[in-house]
């Protein structure tokens, strides 16, 4: 199983040699503040990603950096630090993915314009 995914220009190309599992949409600050909304991933053993081109990193705070393209800012990936797994943006994914979100996560957190109501579980 494979996915492949690009930033918006195609100055940076990624490959998921391997599942991607825990699909959620997180609903936290930063998330929101960095996106504009909701951000969804998955994720993937850092091993089993591959890179074309270099993707800039920003400390997101003391626990994460996120990267994006620094051509495009399209943001691809976030990562807890000391970790050996990787979040991969979904919508930088090519369709079709096979994915669906399983969870909500930082819920608490949420934007008060919006509402859950999809019936999947939230954290």
């Amino acid at each position: 199983m494979s996915h492949q995914g690009r930033c918006n220009c195609g100055a940076i190309r990624f490959e998921v040699d391997g599942p991607l599992v825990e699909a959620s949409a997180c609903h936290c600050t930063q998330c929101r503040k960095q996106s504009g909304h909701v951000m969804a991933g998955a994720d993937c053993h850092e091993g089993a990603l591959h890179v074309q081109g270099t993707p800039r990193w920003y400390e997101a705070s003391p626990m994460a950096r996120r990267g994006f393209c620094p051509d495009c800012g399209c943001q691809l990936f976030w990562q807890a630090h000391g970790d050996s797994t990787i979040s991969v943006n979904l919508g930088a994914l090519d369709a079709p993915t096979g994915l669906r979100l399983e969870k909500h996560i930082y819920v608490a957190d949420k934007g008060d314009y919006y509402t859950i109501a999809d019936g999947l579980p939230q954290e």
